[in-house]
């Protein structure tokens, strides 16, 4: 009998739940058996239509992400920010975490740090500090589009053309960084020449930022006119003037590229079916985003209702901002009336663990893959932060529900192995293996048969410590 066999339960909609969204709630759960996997999934991919004021309302307390350049700058200028340029930055990455765990639009938010990581722009990082809340917002805007679109926006992005020195690209000196990594990390792989690289470096130039307000400018004076070739494809590139049309026409082959339609896909099976996504599916995916001119909207549609997707599950394991955001989902945790302290704590637990939104430093963006995840000291992180949420420890400002008994496990069962199995249902959708729930019946000192009370070790003082061993288990890690 195999892992997923052994912790999963055989549910499509629990499937579809774990990975299309940052974990199942009762909420959640509740609309999609109401309205049907197909009505959800519908829902999801059209987020303008979710009612999402609960979350809009909390993401008032960071006000900063939504300034444009000119905005920030005016903020650091007036001297009204605490940390300074650090504070959009830091809004920011909070923000992230509470979107992933209170917000209705999961798949969008899903979605957002899909394309955060592909196209990585470190946050914090200093020379983003007044743009990289901008790069966000483009982000959010194509996220369930056109790659195409979201590719061409990302090249004429302060943030992505700080971030990767394409601002300093000049026709004397072309900065080969940002040409490199578009082809190689964005788009078509390790596919290409030497000789395409610098073709590429020199269409690109012009595109950068303008020195006095921060925004985006086509510089023609800096752009290398000549004929360039890069992976077959070629422009005349005749005049300055003509430069940034060339360049988004260079960008826009580039994401319908075959390959880029190849590894789009592939990325996506690595996010949402397995670390070793079966290859049949993958080339059907490649054909649908060809077909319908890089749109992700139909690709995500013909990923999640494939039969290998079906098949898959409790093949992912859940990075720690996954495990920390279906943490807070499954206890019922809410944000504090006021402030941000308890978000900020949650953030912090990220950072230890070494999964901070949009904080990988290098540009390939953080690793989808259990590989990364399943260390010693990345586990104890995610083990601490089960017990002290469970427990209400820290951060303390996250408001807990009135009884977290009653919200876990609403009818006390007669016996302690009943609860048990209530409890576990309730955390991982399936009860444990006989084995696993007599080990956590021993921690009460008591047996499947031994009569509950309300006041017993296992719904009084020690329900923390039993919440945390379930969420420790391989049950919660594979998502």
């Amino acid at each position: 009998m195999g892992r997923r066999d052994r912790f999963h339960p055989q549910d499509p909609v629990l499937h579809l739940l774990r990975r299309a969204t940052y974990g199942p709630n009762p909420a959640a759960e509740a609309e999609i058996r109401d309205i049907g996997a197909a009505s959800w999934l519908n829902r999801q991919l059209a987020p303008a239509t979710i009612d999402d004021s609960a979350c809009d309302a909390l993401l008032t307390r960071y006000p900063l992400i939504g300034l444009d350049i000119a905005g920030i700058r005016a903020k650091v200028k007036a001297g009204a920010l605490k940390f300074g340029a650090w504070d959009a930055m830091q809004q920011l990455g909070s923000a992230a975490v509470a979107r992933a765990a209170w917000s209705k639009r999961q798949l969008l938010e899903v979605m957002v740090d899909v394309w955060s990581n592909h196209l990585n722009v470190t946050c914090p990082y200093g020379e983003v500090w007044d743009s990289r809340a901008a790069y966000d917002g483009l982000i959010r805007k194509h996220a369930l589009g056109r790659f195409a679109d979201l590719l061409k926006a990302t090249a004429t992005a302060p943030a992505m053309l700080s971030y990767l020195d394409n601002r300093s690209s000049t026709k004397a000196k072309p900065n080969e960084n940002y040409a490199r990594e578009l082809m190689e990390l964005h788009t078509v792989g390790l596919i290409y020449t030497e000789a395409d690289v610098k073709d590429a470096a020199r269409l690109l130039t012009g595109l950068t930022v303008d020195k006095t307000t921060g925004l985006y400018k086509f510089d023609a004076t800096q752009h290398a006119t000549g004929a360039v070739t890069v992976l077959g494809w070629r422009h005349d590139n005749a005049t300055a003037g003509g430069g940034e049309a060339a360049a988004l026409a260079f960008v826009e082959m580039l994401a319908q590229h075959p390959a880029t339609a190849e590894r789009i896909a592939r990325k996506l099976c690595v996010r949402f079916v397995s670390d070793d996504p079966p290859a049949a599916l993958v080339s059907r995916l490649q054909q649908v985003y060809v077909q319908q001119k890089s749109a992700i909207g139909p690709v995500l549609r013909a990923l999640f209702t494939s039969p290998e997707f079906a098949a898959a599950i409790g093949a992912k394991v859940r990075t720690p901002f996954e495990d920390l955001a279906a943490t807070v989902r499954v206890l019922g945790l809410q944000p504090e009336a006021t402030g941000t302290d308890g978000v900020r704590g949650l953030y912090n637990y990220l950072v230890d663990a070494g999964r901070a939104p949009m904080r990988w430093a290098p540009p390939n963006g953080y690793p989808d893959v259990a590989a990364a995840w399943t260390a010693p000291s990345s586990l104890l992180v995610r083990w601490n932060a089960h017990l002290n949420l469970a427990a209400g420890w820290y951060p303390k400002p996250l408001v807990r529900p009135a009884s977290m008994l009653a919200s876990l496990v609403p009818s006390l069962p007669a016996t302690h192995g009943a609860f048990i199995d209530a409890l576990a249902t309730r955390l991982v959708g399936m009860p444990l293996q006989p084995a696993h729930s007599a080990a956590l019946l021993s921690f009460v000192g008591k047996t499947a048969a031994s009569q509950l009370k309300a006041t017993d070790a296992a719904v009084a003082g020690r329900l923390p410590h039993l919440i945390a061993l379930i969420l420790d288990s391989p049950y919660f890690l594979a998502r």
